[in-house]
């Protein structure tokens, strides 16, 4: 965590509560309306009771001391009457806590359906910039550290104040003189509470910190454990963990050092109060015959009641802490910006009619974007695929760029290639007309529009993907084809298998396209899982494709088929190729080479050879590929 949170002041701790009960009653209104007024009935009711010890002994009992034939009757039946409060008591404390299980699991499903949701509008920069085990940790150990103080805390804060300040207003009108003694003790409470407290909170939320680190350290090694084993790196791994353990061993040790010593301390310090309260009043009950035993005794009743929620407040202390570290973590998520959209040209399905393009619902397979006009007429251009890059400028941040005055243009139907050293920018060309971040300088045109003005969906919508990374999802095979378009039949979900080349592989599994794969693709070999991910952007049917080192993985025997399925993917359609092989780009129309974010050659496959210049050395194994 950042020296800012763990500096976190007491006044921003006050703010998260505050904003943490907000969303609490967010959703829950009236049942959380029950809940505290019975809190409130059952508190007051706990109050009655000991105030009721007055009543009993010195209107009831200390009379029938005094009678030779004590008539017990008026005795049964204010017991009989405290006893069906007691009772009502009972049905409320069952009613609150019975709703509030149902309140605070629906507030943390709520938080993480809103995290979760959030989530998905968040820019790409977000994940490439945080990892992914700390985020894990908010969903899990953050909302956990939620629960209790929503279930336990919050009610017993509204509990233990509804208490205190009936409680206080009873012993004042009991005894003045006593109740400074309360107040006093109080006071040296407050003090005790303050000075753990200031000692504990830091460490609370630095061990938040550490427990999201040690989760994205682990998911980190168990992501890249083949890469672990092969280079025995056990031993280094070993070494790193125990640091950020000891880290987290640390925290954690410090703040519960200084939060175990909160319940003696202040227990002690409630026994103490007890203690005086008795010895004082028992003087004001003998000596001066100011107070009655009964009034002692209620009195008694009410230190215990008093110093019990205050003890509770202090032990709730804690986990106060500790929620808000969580809370702040959530919170944090949740004021992330989210990607900006504010594109107002869409994409729509038309038909031609008399040489006019015309919207309709029905899916025909052209495209046209839909662009609001200033006199409220909307104009439909064709979709052709046709992205220019002018002058482009771009950098991840302000102090390195990565690409410098790039300047290209992809025909429709066009294939380009972009071939370059590991961080000369070919990715982040492809990133750019996806919009997964803007550039700085510089415009990008797709059909003439410039893609500032396109909505972000309805551009990512008209380009289809294929990663080197094979990223599926637990299901089926079919449900991994259908990401690209959940509204597909089987039988167009079998035509994009077969353009792909993976029809025959699917149809020999056991269960075929019904056949259920884990998130890492398993049991299918890599050639497979590249198979099916050409066969989901080939349901896309997107009329501009990126392929980004699509078969860098994979053996030259499965390259072959991979590469044939590309071929028919790629047919008709603008293209961007990204590839260390170039055997897999000798046909592309234009190829670029770039170096340290610049185009320094461009051309075919064979005037490129006869420039003889960077590619060619490439090409003849002259210059290698970094």
């Amino acid at each position: 965590m950042s020296r800012r949170v763990i500096a976190t002041d007491k006044k921003l701790d006050v703010k998260v509560l505050k904003r943490l009960i907000k969303y609490y009653l967010k959703y829950n209104k009236l049942s959380l309306f029950i809940v505290f007024v019975s809190i409130a009935i059952v508190s007051l009711i706990s109050v009655a009771g000991s105030l009721f010890t007055r009543v009993l002994i010195d209107d009831y009992i200390i009379p029938l001391t005094k009678q030779a034939n004590p008539d017990f009757t008026p005795l049964k039946k204010v017991l009989l009457i405290m006893a069906s409060i007691y009772l009502v008591g009972i049905v409320f404390n069952y009613l609150y806590q019975k709703i509030l299980i149902y309140v605070t699991h629906k507030t943390l499903k709520k938080t993480r359906d809103d995290l979760f949701a959030h989530m998905q509008t968040l820019p790409i920069k977000y994940f490439d910039t945080h990892p992914h085990g700390e985020i894990m940790s908010i969903y899990t150990n953050d909302i956990d550290t939620l629960r209790q103080v929503l279930s336990q805390t919050i009610p017993s804060l509204f509990s233990s104040t509804i208490t205190i300040i009936s409680v206080f207003i009873s012993m004042l009108v009991l005894s003045v003189p006593l109740t400074f003694i309360i107040i006093f003790m109080l006071f040296i409470m407050r003090k005790a509470i303050s000075w753990i407290g200031k000692n504990s909170s830091k460490y609370f939320k630095k061990q938040q910190s550490d427990i999201a680190k040690e989760n994205g350290y682990i998911e980190e090694m168990m992501e890249g454990i083949k890469v672990v084993k092969v280079f025995n790196y056990e031993e280094e791994a070993i070494n790193r963990f125990e640091k950020i353990n000891d880290s987290l061993f640390n925290s954690s040790f410090n703040a519960n050092k200084f939060s175990t010593l909160l319940m003696p301390i202040m227990g002690n310090l409630g026994n103490i109060s007890y203690v005086l309260t008795a010895a004082i009043g028992g003087i004001f009950a003998i000596a001066f015959n100011s107070i009655t035993v009964g009034t002692l005794a209620s009195f008694l009743n009410l230190n215990k009641s008093f110093n019990m929620p205050v003890i509770q407040i202090s032990n709730q202390f804690n986990a106060i802490i500790m929620a808000m570290a969580g809370a702040e973590r959530v919170f944090k998520l949740l004021d992330e910006e989210s990607e900006t959209n504010e594109g107002d040209v869409t994409l729509v399905n038309v038909r031609k009619e008399n040489g006019k393009l015309i919207e309709c619902d029905e899916c025909t397979n052209i495209w046209a974007w839909k662009h609001p006009g200033r006199n409220g007429e909307d104009r439909l251009i064709l979709l052709k695929g046709d992205v220019r890059f002018y002058d482009v400028t771009f950098g991840y941040n302000e102090n390195q760029t990565v690409l410098k005055n790039i300047n290209l243009y992809a025909e429709p139907g066009q294939k380009l290639a972009f071939v370059g050293a590991t961080g000369a920018g070919k990715t982040t060309i492809t990133n750019l007309i996806n919009r997964f971040y803007d550039i700085q300088e510089g415009s990008i045109t797709y059909d003439g529009i410039d893609i500032k003005l396109i909505n972000k969906n309805d551009l990512r919508r008209s380009l289809g993907i294929v990663l080197q990374e094979t990223n599926l999802f637990s299901g089926t095979i079919k449900d991994n084809i259908k990401y690209a378009n959940p509204e597909a039949t089987d039988e167009e979900v079998i035509q994009a298998a077969k353009l792909a080349n993976a029809d025959g592989f699917i149809r020999h599994l056991e269960h075929g396209y019904d056949t259920v794969i884990k998130s890492d693709g398993s049991p299918l070999s890599q050639g497979q899982k590249q198979l099916l991910s050409i066969a989901r952007a080939a349901l896309a049917n997107s009329p501009v494709l990126i392929l980004d080192e699509a078969t860098s993985s994979i053996d030259s025997r499965t390259e072959k088929i991979v590469q044939s399925g590309m071929d028919k993917l790629m047919s008709g359609r603008t293209t961007f190729v990204i590839a260390h092989r170039l055997s897999t780009i000798k046909n592309s129309n234009v190829i670029l080479v770039l170096d340290h974010g610049e185009i320094i050659e461009r051309g075919n496959h064979e005037s490129l050879l006869k420039e003889k210049g960077t590619y060619y050395k490439l090409y003849t194994g002259l210059l290698e590929i970094e």
